[in-house]
């Protein structure tokens, strides 16, 4: 089946690359917010929305062409845990949506497009194992647990969804099983990497690819939240498996804990104006920054993907 008119193709053939954002909580945590909360970002929508508008405002105006929404971490059941009801918590899962199309009518980027964050079942667990899988649990379980949040998502107009983060190949057959009940709408895939060749649960990307990359309603595949230091591998052997867009948006290059939930190791992201531009020669389209990553990050990967392209 050939894939859906989807908004990401329909971009890339107006501009040759899509520059995603960056990291929405490190930037909150810059303003002042302690997100060491089993909510993450998404406790802000119930106590500071208006600075999540604020972030999704900072990185379209240093030139991105994609806000990825503040729902990662949002969930029926962990907004549950905070006493808040099913109604309540699918409405702040919409807010998520209305915060992002807010900050693209005033900072002015008519264009950009909004992507609704559907993080895995593991971000949800709050104990790491969105970068190991094997949740134990059954495919009907994710269905339940993603379900409601998808529907909000795409409820409150989200022009595309961001199944990102996943570690596992059976939750990413669940997350396109449950979208296959609206069929006009498209999501990009990202999997958390073992290595360049391996999803976190060790899973080969051939046989990923192979079972999911062929998807009508897959808009891109690819990795989030990896180290950079192996992004350029990543691209090529995913661009010699799949036709469809390629996406990458690695973290910093340190290491999370997600015991003491802190990051350590070495920050290579003022290699990102550099690497960037190998990362679109190797055949990447849409390209961005995930944890601990900043508008300035985001800037100079525009800078240097359109530098690449021009020259």
């Amino acid at each position: 089946m050939s894939r859906i008119k989807n908004p990401v193709d329909q971009r890339l053939q107006e501009v040759p690359f899509l520059i995603l954002d960056g990291a929405l909580a490190t930037e909150l945590e810059q303003k002042g917010f302690d997100l060491n909360d089993p909510l993450w970002s998404a406790r802000l929508l119930i106590e500071a929305p208006e600075q999540i508008e604020h972030v999704h405002r900072d990185y379209f105006e240093v030139g991105a062409d994609v806000a990825i929404t503040s729902s990662y971490q949002a969930s029926i059941e962990g907004f549950k845990q905070r006493h808040i009801t099913t109604e309540e918590a699918q409405a702040l899962i919409r807010q998520t949506v209305t915060l992002a199309q807010n900050a693209r009518t005033r900072s002015g980027k008519r264009d950009a497009l909004i992507a609704g964050s559907v993080g895995p079942y593991g971000a949800y667990l709050a104990d790491g194992s969105e970068y190991r899988g094997h949740y134990g649990v059954s495919a009907d379980v994710l269905e339940a647990f993603h379900r409601p949040r998808i529907e909000a998502l795409i409820e409150a107009g989200a022009d595309l969804l961001a199944f990102e983060t996943i570690p596992s190949l059976e939750e990413a057959v669940v997350l396109f099983r449950i979208l296959e009940a609206y069929p006009e709408v498209s999501a990009w895939l990202t999997f958390s990497l073992q290595d360049a060749t391996h999803i976190s649960e060790g899973t080969a990307l051939a046989t990923c690819i192979e079972t999911v990359g062929q998807h009508p309603q897959l808009a891109a595949i690819g990795a989030n939240c990896f180290p950079a230091s192996y992004a350029t591998d990543f691209i090529r052997h995913v661009k010699a498996l799949t036709d469809v867009p390629i996406i990458v948006y690695p973290n910093s290059g340190e290491v999370y804990d997600p015991v003491a939930k802190t990051w350590s190791g070495t920050n290579q992201c003022t290699s990102f104006q550099t690497v960037a531009k190998t990362w679109y020669e190797a055949g990447a389209r849409l390209i961005g920054g995930c944890c601990r990553t900043s508008p300035e990050h985001i800037a100079q990967i525009r800078s240097v993907c359109q530098v690449s392209h021009t020259s």
